[in-house]
């Protein structure tokens, strides 16, 4: 098996264990104070806005130009300068921000962001150098232990800093704890990339110099930032919003309905972190027949994997909040997001990772442009829900919805006009149509007096009908994957 596949495997699996913890806890821990969790869940968000002006796109350009620089053995004076170039960022970012309180000290009466500022301020500074680690450790196609960082660590976070809270009723100390959690993440990766190649800072200017190299990284860095602010404002601007002007509880509905649905993205993550490099060399070597073949593959993969999961989910949401005691009415009433926000995220895997075709290419400013264009329009949406509708979090969920589908549109168009790849397939439909057969048999057929009971066999049956029906349909060949040889090479790191 090749390593972009071993390697994706181990990254789901990480992915689901992930969810799993996320899972239990948003059933059996976080109902019992979902204004305390909608806190916790505007912590790390507000942190992820702040750190993408930190990086300033530093992190991007660590993949972008590591080929170049591996030739000359430079990768490592470039990720010094990276890192160093950072922590200066946030200490100027750290002048700024209590600059602007100070002068104006109006901002601080209804401002969740000052009231959460200790947490929030050194979070930034190890997110920052956290995220230029993880980036530089996708060179060597290794995501699986960075993925431990990125994705458990905060579900470990979170899980702590709760039980903390909740049973000491020291929100300081769970806050501490919540911290700690991401500086230990911080050094793992310091850990991990020193056990790849070994880290030999380098603050050295030639190469740098030579042929104004600098002008060039700048560049691409500050397009690479513009593009992941608007990355990061869109798929956190949302729980931010929620949390200034509707409220904590809100946001924690919000919040575990998204974490419940995102579970379809998981793989996805994965592989387009896995596949960077890999598109990189096909438009490096102008190999546009293999890129467009290798897209198509993937996309399908993402796509009905994807729905298979949602239509599980979608079928046993409702006797899942039987189990959330104290939160299961409020989850019941949301229902409808996970409808809305499943059907955006099924278009977004169906569509690939158009963006990081873009992002590969010489075209790259482009993808900046319509990073820019989804967080203006979902920050527009947000703001006409909130303020003109009382829909709500339901309105936020058609934000977020509108404004992925016309930002994966646009990568679509483009990618097809420039280099004539696209990522649908007659597959996706037979697809579609199997999704559809699965869950509305399972929606048809009676409930069962016991919640646990239907929660258990309506999933298993769309498994069964998906299973059968792909067996016949032949749209994804699962046999290519569940064997012997499988199963011995994810054992391999």
């Amino acid at each position: 098996m090749s390593v972009v596949a071993r390697q994706s495997f181990k990254y789901s699996i990480i992915g689901y264990l992930g969810f799993l913890i996320g899972m239990v806890s948003a059933v059996f821990i976080f109902p019992s104070n979902l204004d305390y969790y909608g806190k916790l869940r505007y912590i790390l968000p507000a942190a992820q806005m702040y750190m993408t002006v930190v990086v300033f796109g530093l992190s991007f350009s660590n993949v972008y130009f590591f080929g170049r620089l591996k030739e000359v053995n430079k990768q490592q004076n470039f990720l010094s300068w990276s890192l160093l170039l950072v922590t200066i960022n946030f200490v100027f970012f750290t002048a700024i921000f209590f600059a602007v309180f100070y002068f104006f000290p109006s901002l601080k009466e209804n401002s969740k962001l000052w009231s959460l500022r200790k947490v929030i301020v050194p979070l930034i500074l190890v997110l920052s150098l956290s995220s230029v680690f993880n980036k530089y450790i996708s060179n060597f196609k290794r995501i699986v232990v960075p993925n431990i960082f990125e994705n458990l660590f905060p579900k470990i976070a979170n899980l702590l800093a709760f039980g903390l809270f909740v049973f000491v009723d020291v929100e300081s100390i769970s806050f501490v704890v919540f911290f700690a959690i991401f500086l230990l993440s911080f050094f793992g990766y310091i850990f991990y990339t020193n056990k790849l190649e070994k880290i030999q800072l380098d603050f050295s200017t030639d190469y740098l110099k030579q042929n104004h190299f600098w002008k060039e990284v700048f560049s691409y860095s500050f397009y690479g930032f513009l593009g992941n602010l608007g990355s990061v404002l869109a798929l956190n601007i949302s729980s931010y919003m929620i949390s200034e002007y509707l409220s904590f509880e809100e946001n924690g509905v919000y919040a575990t309905i998204l974490s419940i649905v995102q579970l379809i993205s998981i793989p996805a993550m994965g592989l387009y972190n896995i596949s960077a490099p890999i598109i990189r060399k096909h438009i490096a070597e102008k190999t546009i027949k293999d890129l467009d073949i290798y897209y198509k593959k993937t996309s399908l993969s993402l796509f009905f994997l994807g729905l298979v999961l949602f239509s599980c989910i979608a079928v046993g949401y409702p006797y899942l909040t039987e189990f959330m005691p104290k939160a299961g009415k409020s989850l019941l009433e949301a229902q409808p997001l996970i409808w809305v926000i499943g059907f955006a995220l099924l278009f977004e895997l169906a569509t690939g990772f158009n963006g990081h075709i873009i992002s590969m290419s010489k075209y790259y400013r482009f993808n900046i442009y319509v990073m820019l264009f989804l967080a203006v329009l979902t920050t527009v949406l947000n703001f006409y829900f909130i303020h003109k509708t009382s829909l709500g979090i339901l309105g936020i969920s058609i934000s977020y919805a509108i404004s992925l589908t016309a930002f994966n549109l646009a990568k679509i168009a483009f990618n097809y006009y420039k280099f004539k790849v696209s990522p649908f397939t007659i597959e996706m439909l037979y697809s579609i149509i199997l999704s559809t057969l699965a869950i509305s048999v399972a929606i048809i057929l009676p409930d069962f007096s016991h919640h646990f009971i239907n929660l258990v066999y309506k999933p298993a049956l769309v498994l069964v009908i998906f299973f059968f029906g792909n067996h016949f349909m032949k749209i994804y060949p699962l046999e290519k994957y569940l064997n012997k040889d499988f199963f011995k090479s994810i054992l391999k790191f």
